[in-house]
């Protein structure tokens, strides 16, 4: 009897085992979700060895299992649910009956945040300052999540700046009253999603995904970053701030190593080729009206790069999967805005249906598309316009490339007819192409691109006359991380060149710029002078919420207004060789009712009156009555 009673209970363990084992197969995403969405369709992608042979059943008050779809793939079912408005918190149980065998799937269904998309998720504005950062670049709070022996790629090594360096979000977390005392109200850092990919050959050099945007689990926070729990801990450490988060998509590809790719749900899961076709990287053939056909395909449906496969996201089960992934995000994580990257690259009508289906959850929440483009035209037809073509975009802004290089220009160029700061003025009167100019992220540099204090050829007057502009023209200005302690680099031999380590966030750092003790005297000026014009913009009303008018530029002298019937702000910047003599009656229309302005920079009062402007001069100047 003892011998019997042995043997059942090693069969009943072994089959405790298989169902455990069957069950810990069984990947579910979105991986929970929640009740009182204004859409109530759900669709699970359950992946599992021969999920799509298995049947379904659940009994929920409230969902409704309304139809499964096999796919080509054996191991994947995309099962449509109606979570109505009856139903309740709790553990959604999902039969999944496959042969003799059976599992059960334990659902999820969670409660809202507070407010129900409206409360929280609030959106950035023009009122705001983003902060743009690397985590594995500015500050290592936690050495233990560094490297991981599990995953594809297990190195850290800051002596190598083509790998991690083992920055995460406890780091940053550490350094939140660094950015409050900057100025800053937003952060937007390169992805903190799951990229668990094996190191790339790029150029013959063995890279880390540091950076990113090599995606293997959207519903997963990195865990060399810190994880869910960093994640929610930094919303919830900024939100207690005042300080907004947003957070960087990637539509357009996935990495290698995606489940999805490594084991596709159906072929055209991905943009497929024969043989392999890279994008062209050029958007004209999006817009032209005389473009051909094969161009616009290669633009959008070629892929990045050959380790990145494109999503096809025509596919219905793709869309479903991104939009599901955005919407989940924000819920959980209590995001205020998203940061599309390589926005054009991607099928233009999924775009629409993402801004239109965040916006109906969440509506106050920011959406702005990464568009790196030159023209004026070219960034405005991507984002919400006024042109009368055949396809409109509607995402709400852009990251606006084409003014970010004319401000440089105009710092560095002589003034000519269409040289020099006439280069700025000329893509300001441009502005009649956008819905809301006001909406789009603009910026001096960032992590794709030359630092602004190199490109200014590290001279400080060019570089506060930038900071100027970037602080106080229309848009949401972005910052991007040392900028204000002078960080400088061209991206030569490689674009790690300008994503070094911030001095200070690591061990072993000899000079910690995070301190006003640890920066040199330049360093300090640099921050205070970014920090002044910060604050003063976060409760300016002209700047924040008013209009812009911009007067011809006049032998390399640039002048603008910001102003509401509430305040008047004066810029003016002086890009030419010799003293001028500023003359107010030139800008009567504005200085009406004003005896006197402030330098915002100084504090200093004086008349509102004729002066004087040297060569590379710049100011910022509040009227007073």
């Amino acid at each position: 009897m003892t011998m019997m009673n042995n043997v059942r209970g090693i069969l009943l363990g072994l089959l405790l085992l298989a169902v455990c084992t069957a069950t810990a197969q069984t990947k579910v995403y979105p991986t929970h979700w929640w009740i009182g969405m204004k859409n109530p369709a759900l669709q699970l992608m359950v992946y599992a060895p021969n999920a799509g042979k298995a049947q379904y059943t659940l009994n929920y008050p409230g969902v409704k299992l309304v139809k499964v779809h096999k796919a080509e793939s054996p191991n994947y079912a995309f099962l449509d649910l109606q979570v109505t408005a009856g139903a309740k918190p709790g553990t959604v149980k999902i039969a999944m009956r496959n042969g003799a065998g059976q599992q059960t799937i334990n659902y999820q269904l969670k409660s809202r945040r507070a407010g129900n998309g409206t409360a929280f998720a609030t959106g950035v504005r023009q009122q705001d300052l983003i902060y743009l950062l690397m985590p594995d670049r500015f500050a290592n709070g936690d050495p233990a999540n560094d490297a991981y022996a599990d995953m594809l790629d297990p190195q850290a090594d800051r002596n190598n700046p083509y790998l991690r360096h083992g920055g995460d979000i406890q780091g940053v977390i550490q350094h939140l009253d660094y950015l409050k005392e900057l100025g800053v109200t937003a952060l937007w850092m390169t992805p903190v999603t799951e990229n668990n990919t094996k190191q790339t050959n790029e150029g013959g050099t063995q890279r880390s995904s540091y950076h990113g945007y090599h995606f293997t689990n959207h519903f997963a926070v990195d865990k060399r970053f810190g994880g869910d729990s960093a994640y929610k801990r930094l919303s919830d450490e900024m939100h207690k701030r005042g300080m907004k988060l947003v957070h960087d998509a990637v539509y357009n590809h996935i990495g290698q190593d995606n489940f999805t790719f490594t084991d596709m749900p159906m072929k055209d899961w991905v943009n497929q080729w024969s043989p392999f076709q890279q994008t062209s990287y050029r958007d004209q053939p999006l817009f032209d009206p005389h473009a051909s056909a094969i161009d616009q395909k290669v633009s959008e449906a070629g892929w990045f790069t050959p380790f990145l496969p494109d999503l096809n996201q025509r596919n219905p089960y793709v869309a479903n999967y991104l939009v599901q992934y955005l919407i989940w995000n924000t819920e959980e994580y209590g995001l205020d805005g998203w940061r599309v990257d390589t926005y054009f690259y991607n099928d233009p009508e999924f775009l629409n249906r993402t801004n239109r289906d965040l916006l109906r959850e969440f509506p106050k929440l920011t959406v702005f598309g990464e568009t790196l483009v030159e023209s004026p035209v070219s960034a405005a037809y991507f984002g919400a316009n006024n042109f009368n073509v055949p396809f409109k975009h509607n995402v709400m802004g852009i990251t606006d490339k084409p003014l970010m290089t004319v401000m440089v220009q105009a710092a560095n160029e002589p003034f000519g007819w269409s040289e020099g700061v006439n280069r700025l003025y000329n893509t300001l009167a441009q502005d009649f192409m956008y819905q809301d100019p006001t909406r789009n992220c603009i910026f001096l540099d960032n992590h794709d691109l030359d630092r602004v204090y190199s490109l200014v050829g590290e001279d400080i007057a060019k570089y506060k006359m930038v900071l100027n502009w970037l602080l106080t023209l229309r848009g949401i200005p972005q910052l991007y991380y040392g900028t204000e302690i002078l960080m400088k680099n061209f991206k030569n031999p490689s674009d790690a060149e300008v994503r070094r380590d911030f001095p200070g966030g690591f061990k072993g750092d000899k000079d910690n710029k995070f301190t006003e003790a640890g920066r040199n005297k330049q360093e300090n000026d640099a921050f205070r002078f970014v920090s002044t014009l910060a604050k003063f913009r976060q409760r300016s009303d002209a700047i924040g919420a008013g209009k812009l008018m911009q007067f011809l530029p006049d032998n390399g002298l640039y002048t603008y207004f910001r102003y509401s019937p509430k305040q008047t702000v004066m810029v003016i910047s002086h890009t030419g060789k010799a003293d001028m003599q500023v003359k107010m009656d030139r800008f009567a229309e504005r200085t009406k009712g004003f005896t006197q302005m402030r330098d915002v920079q100084s504090g200093l009062v004086k008349p509102l009156a004729d002066f004087t402007i040297r060569p590379k001069e710049s100011f910022v100047y509040e009227f007073l009555p």
